[in-house]
């Protein structure tokens, strides 16, 4: 066999099997990149080849997003836990228990938190008129 991502026969497996499989090798291999690249940026002493790198690892986590939102599309249910979890204030390990709890009560895992009121916007509405950490410069108009 030409590929050890399956752990079962593969031509007992649905396409749609497949594909899932494959996009969530995809992921991993993003998340591996990511890394590498984090590594290297660390240690690089030119500021030309860390900015190149840099541009890269970027590329790699618009990967990994677009690979992530994939596998949540095709499964709903890691979806609803995940908006429990992802940008989320508080401790991540209660706000994964928390959600983990909520999907299997049938509940939402972000009932009455602003991720909830947001739902599937991406929230940019709410940014207007405010000032982002980090973008504002000392003595400017708010």
């Amino acid at each position: 066999m030409g590929f050890d991502q399956y752990h079962e026969p593969p031509e007992e497996l649905s396409a749609q099997t497949r594909t899932f499989a494959r996009m969530c090798a995809n992921l991993t291999e993003e998340a591996e990149a990511i890394g590498w690249y984090e590594q290297r940026i660390s240690v690089e002493p030119d500021p030309a080849s860390r900015a190149i790198m840099n541009n890269s690892l970027g590329e790699e986590f618009k990967h990994f997003s677009m690979e992530l939102e994939y596998l949540f599309r095709a499964k709903p249910e890691w979806r609803e836990t995940a908006r429990g979890i992802l940008f989320q204030g508080g401790d991540i390990v209660e706000n994964g228990e928390a959600s983990e709890a909520a999907v299997d009560s049938g509940t939402s895992p972000t009932a009455g938190s602003p991720a909830a009121e947001a739902d599937s916007s991406l929230g940019i509405g709410s940014l207007r008129g405010s000032t982002l950490t980090g973008s504002t410069r000392k003595g400017s108009a708010s």
